[in-house]
């Protein structure tokens, strides 16, 4: 089994720090920077709409009051600009009611467009990153995949990515927003009246530093609860995948239960985030609150002086107090979502950052069509590189001969295979094809040479001519039913309701394990592969099915480099050269006569199925030399 392996653990044991993770986020937005820059230009003119329709608000108040009290000072009009003196009150009203009314349309079709920006830019980011995590995780060796569990994977491209897009518009974007629109306000605050904003804005360093220290708080907490997140996804899967065996034991009560403790741990943890939320948050509204106390003492006194407008100055500024405290209550919003996106941005570039181990050279070789010769030459491969796998392989495969690899379970006969395919590099040694080393290769050249039937059949979500056609999606439908009928597949196919465009239901679930491993088979010989590589393609296809596919599996392999792993001598048997693995080493190799004819695993293993199948009643499924040899060995 893979162990872990430190630089493709996604875990990392030294965590970059917050600036570092910041910078790239910043980086990231700054692709988008004239898209978010739009959408500040936008919120800011948004925030002027809305505060000349406040300040014509208190310029009405104003003129109310001085048309009720002859002594009230006259409004002051923005630009110099007054209502001409032979108006009525009525038609004097009538234009101050329609104007705020303008500004307030034009307040809400200004939302509107930023709203809808707003949303196209998220849209956008998250799509590019979605596909970026995506391609790179295409890109990854199997050992990546090996050393993480899928749930992590997925909850870093599906859930981590919202978290970090979230940085460009729930922080980038925001803070600059809230920047400008502080600053609008101050500025207006202050050509009011000087000494009164410096007053009622004394305690807004006391909110800097709340947010700061709030921040510093709740990052724990967001990234233990990333990690109970992927704990339940992997619950979830692991549960759907496995409902065979949990129904089978009666053990539905058991995962019902295993499943609400991980969803309750989720729930734990964010009301811990939400209980430091819920108290931090009053406690920046009372600081916003004393502001307010300061507005009315000391802007009260000011207006009882005459020093003040009762409208255009204290309503506006009681207006402007109330959402200067809205804008510094985002900051709170801006410290949770900075904590939300360093802890998702921690684990997407942990993906991104994930070295890839296996791909092609800078001036790689191509490989039209391959002749077939592989050679190992003193191969030696371990997951860990401490812990060999395969122990100085050397093998010969001339072009066209057929090789099956047998041992025991464990022994290396799969992870020999998936060198060919450089699934894996060995840490000493050569794995060549016709002559070049594979590392050498184009590696979608080399891969496009071999066909491989896995032990364990994947199919795909698609029609069953869409998963036999998978890796030659251009093919026709003569050459899809050719390759279903090699493989024995046509006749079953046919009778589904819907033939071959009938669709297969996830990882195949609607079809037997034997109509599974013909699809895979028949996806297998469609490439026409010069090398073809079946992992113990046989395993779970019955006796008389096995007998049904095995001529035809023949004449598929004839001009064809081939590799058979398996145990089971009526496939094996009839290979060039058969080679026996025990510990990673080879110890036997030969044709099927040759190794009956001497003490040795295989031989132990042609009297162990002998036996079996003659208590079944099955001789006829047995050679002649393998009943000889067991005989005798009787």
């Amino acid at each position: 089994m893979p162990t872990s392996h430190p630089a493709l653990r996604l875990q990392s044991a030294e965590r970059p720090s917050n600036w570092s993770l910041i910078r790239r986020m910043l980086a990231l937005g700054w692709v988008y920077r004239f898209h978010s820059i739009r959408i500040v230009v936008l919120q800011v003119v948004l925030v002027s709409v809305a505060l000349a329709g406040l300040g014509l608000t208190g310029i009405g108040i104003d003129w109310l009051r001085a048309q009720v009290d002859t002594d009230a000072p006259s409004p002051r009009w923005p630009f110099g600009w007054s209502i001409p003196s032979h108006w009525t009150p009525g038609e004097s009203l009538w234009l101050i009611s329609g104007l705020i009314l303008l500004t307030a349309l034009v307040n809400a079709g200004l939302k509107y467009l930023a709203a809808v920006d707003a949303a196209i830019l998220t849209q956008r980011i998250l799509v590019q990153l979605r596909s970026s995590v995506y391609d790179k995780l295409q890109r990854l060796s199997f050992r990546f995949f090996d050393h993480n569990d899928s749930s992590s994977i997925i909850n870093r491209a599906a859930g981590d990515v919202n978290a970090v897009r979230a940085f460009v518009d729930g922080v980038i974007v925001k803070v600059l927003t809230v920047g400008l629109t502080l600053l609008v306000y101050v500025t207006y605050m202050l050509s009011v009246h000087v000494p009164l904003t410096i007053a009622c804005l004394l305690t807004t360093p006391l909110l800097w530093w709340g947010a700061t220290r709030f921040s510093r708080e709740v990052r724990p907490e967001y990234v233990k609860s990333s990690e109970l997140v992927d704990k339940m996804i992997l619950n979830l899967a692991e549960n759907v995948q496995g409902q065979q065996v949990v129904k089978g034991f009666a053990r539905e009560p058991e995962q019902t239960r295993q499943f609400a403790e991980a969803n309750q741990a989720i729930r734990d943890q964010k009301q811990k985030i939400f209980w430091k939320i819920s108290i931090f948050q009053p406690i920046m509204g009372g600081l916003t609150q004393l502001n307010m106390m300061i507005l009315l003492g000391y802007g009260g006194y000011l207006v009882i002086q005459g020093e003040l407008a009762l409208g255009s100055g204290l309503f506006v500024f009681a207006n402007l107090l109330h959402e200067f405290a809205n804008q510094v209550g985002q900051i709170t919003n801006i410290a949770n979502t900075i904590q939300a996106s360093l802890t998702g941005a921690q684990r997407v570039f942990e993906v991104m950052d994930a070295p890839i181990e296996i791909e092609s050279a800078a001036a790689a070789l191509r490989l039209p069509r391959a002749a077939g010769q592989i050679e190992f030459e003193n191969v030696t491969f371990g997951y860990d590189a401490n812990k060999p796998v395969l122990r100085n392989i050397s093998l010969d495969v001339a072009p066209g001969e057929c090789v099956a690899v047998v041992g025991e379970t464990g022994a290396g006969k799969t992870t020999l295979l998936s060198l060919i395919l450089r699934c894996y590099d060995p840490q000493t040694g050569s794995v060549r094809v016709d002559g070049q080393d594979v590392k050498q290769l184009s590696l979608d050249d080399l891969r496009r040479n071999i066909g491989i039937v896995f032990q364990d059949q994947f199919l795909f979500s698609h029609t069953v001519a869409s998963n036999i056609a998978f890796g030659h999606p251009d093919a026709t439908y003569d050459e899809i039913e050719h390759a279903a009928r090699i493989a024995a597949a046509d006749e079953f196919i046919r009778e589904l309701p819907d033939g071959y465009d009938t669709i297969i239901g996830e990882q195949g679930c609607n079809l037997s394990g034997g109509q599974r491993q013909r699809l895979a088979i028949a996806r297998a010989l469609l490439l026409d592969p010069p090398i073809l590589i079946l992992d113990d393609a046989t395993a779970a296809i019955d006796p008389e099915t096995e007998h049904e596919i095995q001529q035809a599996v023949e004449q598929a392999l004839q001009g064809r480099t081939t590799f058979i792993v398996g145990n089971r001598l009526s496939t094996v048997r009839r290979a060039d050269n058969i080679v026996v693995l025990e510990a990673g080493q080879i110890v036997q190799a030969g044709t099927h006569h040759e190794l009956l004819s001497c003490e040795g695993h295989y031989r132990r293993l042609a009297r162990l199925q002998y036996d079996d199948m003659s208590a079944e009643g099955n001789d006829e499924h047995v050679s002649s030399v393998v009943c000889a040899s067991a005989r005798e060995e009787g």
